[in-house]
């Protein structure tokens, strides 16, 4: 047995930021060199995401996950032991090859990610490199950069109760030279939106990812609202701070009704009425990037949004894509969104997800890598932003201890590596 080879594997269940459980996994190389990774989960889901295995029956309401810890200390723990931990693509193939389903149905992809990340870093460790320059040799990152955050402010959709049709409202620090600063602006901004709300009487409650929930009846008064916020921030709309949304139109499809029930609104939408409500809100607000604002299974209403606003902003494909190669290869095809989420736990594994970005790369589409409304402390993906050049992270609001683990790290990582600052130019199509 080589020094880096995996020695022992163990798993715990743990608790993530709504208080459900969630797979923490633990690895040890021969060496002892140590990692650990834990597994967020996600509220809005994309059919197509990787199988997130919990237990059923009573305890924690059947979201237990103690099936999934019992793998990975079993099976999964069997299979690996020896394999050589900066093989990572090596040990994926054989954790998927293990489970022997399409979407990791039969171990979970829970069980499987959390050993795949747990490697990783236990790898890391090994060369006593930091995580997201070991990422980067896996990525075969030439060049790093500090990346874009796209930050929540208002909030709505299964983030909030559906307190707001439109799940997530968010600014991006334009103007910001750095990640100091672009933290700076967006504090801010947050800040003024809870001064903005109660001098008009609005809930300040927080949502899943930390941003604020008001309840607003339309997109355009939430838009209304976070222009007000910005100006109120002592920032310039368009020019220092701009907005993306995340529609999440998937949870607004209605089968029953072949529509989009925008039920704050009281109506009914055509896929064609989605779009243009798209297009109002780029034309009235400085709106660079909109998030899944059609169902996943909508591709010739994809179609005809590209054709749209394709070259005038960014069109994230979030359920559309659920960072799964083959439905990235599929919307390529077809022409539709110019930018991907990337979540690790849709895809199920480390390789996996770098495989999509760098499909999402080579066919010009821009990788945004994001949290997860289940978060935990872990900050993994803001190592994984830096160590792909990914350009882009969507991590929640600067509030709760599982979003700020993560802006944490990239401040480290900024003044530890001095990489570049991504800017808009990962966003301007």
């Amino acid at each position: 047995m080589s020094n880096s080879d995996i020695g022992a594997i163990s798993a715990r269940q743990v608790l993530d930021s709504r208080g459900r459980p969630t797979v923490e996994v633990d690895v040890r190389l021969a060496d002892g060199s140590f990692g650990r990774a834990s597994v967020p989960s996600g509220a809005s889901t994309g059919t197509h995401e990787a199988h997130e295995l919990r237990d059923g029956g009573s305890l924690y309401e059947g979201r237990g996950v103690l099936r999934a810890v019992a793998h990975v200390g079993g099976e999964i723990a069997a299979a690996v032991k020896g394999l050589d931990a900066l093989a990572q693509r090596g040990v994926d193939a054989r954790l998927v090859q293990l489970d022997g389903t399409a979407r990791l149905e039969r171990l979970g992809a829970n069980a499987i990610l959390g050993v795949s990340l747990a490697v990783c870093r236990a790898a890391a460790a090994h060369r006593r490199q930091p995580l997201y320059a070991h990422i980067a040799a896996l990525a075969g990152t030439s060049a790093m950069t500090m990346p874009m955050p796209m930050v929540n402010i208002l909030s709505g959709g299964l983030h909030a109760g559906r307190g707001m049709d439109v799940q997530d409202f968010l600014v991006i620090p334009a103007s910001a030279g750095s990640m100091d600063e672009a933290i700076d602006f967006v504090s801010r901004v947050r800040n003024a939106a809870v001064r903005v709300m109660e001098r008009r009487g609005l809930s300040t409650l927080l949502a899943d990812e930390g941003g604020l929930s008001p309840g607003l009846g339309t997109g355009r008064e939430a838009l209304l609202l976070l222009v007000e916020s910005i100006e109120e921030a002592g920032l310039r709309p368009g020019a220092d701070v701009v907005i993306a949304i995340d529609v999440a139109a998937t949870a607004l499809w209605d089968r029953a009704a072949g529509a989009y029930r925008l039920a704050r609104e009281g109506r009914l939408a055509t896929s064609d009425e989605m779009i243009a409500m798209a297009e109002q809100w780029v034309a009235e607000f400085p709106v660079v990037s909109i998030e899944d604002a059609l169902d996943e299974e909508d591709w010739p209403g994809w179609q005809r949004l590209t054709e749209k606003l394709g070259c005038a902003i960014r069109l994230v494909g979030d359920d559309l894509f659920t960072t799964n190669l083959d439905r990235m290869k599929q919307g390529i095809e077809k022409k539709v969104a110019n930018g991907v989420l990337v979540k690790l736990n849709q895809n199920g594994t480390l390789t996996g997800t770098l495989d999509v970005v760098a499909a999402a790369r080579a066919a010009g589409y821009a990788p945004v890598i994001s949290a997860r409304s289940g978060e935990t402390e872990d900050p993994f993906i803001a190592d994984l932003a830096v160590g792909t050049a990914a350009g882009q992270i969507k991590i929640g609001s600067v509030r709760c201890g599982e979003r700020l683990a993560k802006y944490n790290q990239l401040l480290r990582i900024e003044e530890e590596c001095r990489a570049p600052f991504a800017g808009m130019a990962a966003i301007r199509t």
